[in-house]
């Protein structure tokens, strides 16, 4: 049995710039583009994630696109173009929403809200769960709470036998490995997580481009995720890493010796597992000490906030990755 891994630290666990949570400001977000959100549920289905699915045009758009054109061999150009539209076609049938009925195992908890953020009380709590039903729901359907109720107009009532209406991303196979230990096969359950990955031989970290792609021994570009790393306290550590290994479902050692913007009279804390937890549900541990890939607990913001120098990723492709990457492989990160 693989030893568990200890996060000592992790450079990039917590937001080191301000949220922008999704509407945030005065202006309204503008209204859904079923055609778009269309597009993003196929592209998030082949493995080139646009972040959450909200059917609005935007940066984690426009460099999954980049990232499916390279893959077809198609003009780079971050457009829903004409070459493009073609290539999306053939997984037409793949559509936008699906209408299900919840279920008391669909809704099961434990929720815990408000979640502190003081890392001593978080510490207290047996685990860093989704704050609410509707959350838990959100991040199952790889998108956030505000899109779910503009699908779902009228204050409905969220409980077992209610029908909701949701972006398609339930997967194909849930036939995960048999050798997984039965809370993470939950945790990708739980997270509409396919299970029939590509193999991955090693991963580049592009921080010019924001993303972290996923290339096949044959050197094809096999999938990409939007990542937020590095600021201009704790940037991003270019050069050649190794993967160490994957701890799922991680517990997170708070030091606050390692953070610049720590509170001074901040303790040493263990922080409990959970989706909400600063590292999400997996850390892939890096050869450079105190680094890490990792899921997060505000999936939103990827790609537009700062961090401690970690790799983030929503919490579904944290784990979508985690399935593809094996102990030993090279991890390149490039400006």
């Amino acid at each position: 049995m693989r030893k568990k891994l200890v996060i000592a630290a992790c450079l990039a666990c917590a937001s080191a710039g301000p949220a922008l949570a999704q509407g945030s400001g005065t202006k309204a977000p503008p209204p859904i583009d079923y055609s778009i959100l269309h597009a993003q549920v196929i592209l998030d289905h082949l493995g080139f994630s646009p972040g959450i699915l909200d059917g609005r045009d935007g940066q984690s758009l426009v460099a999954a696109l980049k990232g499916f054109q390279t893959s077809r061999g198609l003009p780079v150009t971050g457009r829903l173009d004409t070459r493009t539209l073609g290539a999306l076609h053939p997984y037409r049938s793949l559509r936008p929403l699906k209408q299900l009925r919840l279920t008391a195992d669909t809704l099961a908890g434990p929720y815990f809200r408000p979640i502190p953020k003081d890392p001593e009380l978080q510490a207290k709590l047996p685990t860093l769960a989704y704050t609410r039903p509707l959350e838990k729901l959100a991040e199952m359907f790889h998108t956030t709470p505000e899109v779910l109720v503009e699908l779902n107009p009228g204050g409905r009532t969220i409980e077992p036998g209610a029908e909701f209406v949701f972006p398609n991303a339930l997967p194909a196979s849930r036939d995960y490995p048999g050798d997984i230990k039965p809370e993470w096969r939950q945790t990708l359950n739980d997270l509409n997580v396919e299970a029939h990955q590509p193999e991955a031989d090693h991963i580049v970290v592009d921080k010019s481009e924001r993303v972290l792609k996923v290339f096949d021994r044959r050197d094809r570009l096999v999938a990409q995720f939007s990542a937020t790393m590095g600021s201009s306290h704790d940037p991003l550590p270019i050069g050649k890493w190794k993967i160490n290994g994957a701890d799922t479902n991680p517990k997170f050692h708070y030091n606050p010796d390692l953070f610049w913007d720590a509170r001074k009279d901040s303790d040493p804390a263990m922080l409990p597992p959970g989706p909400n937890g600063p590292v999400g549900v997996v850390w892939l541990d890096l050869s450079k000490e105190h680094y890490g890939i990792h899921g997060t607990p505000e999936p939103q913001n990827i790609g537009r906030t700062e961090s401690h120098g970690c790799i983030r990723l929503t919490n579904w492709d944290a784990a979508r990755l985690a399935l593809m990457v094996k102990p030993g492989m090279s991890a390149i990160f490039q400006e």
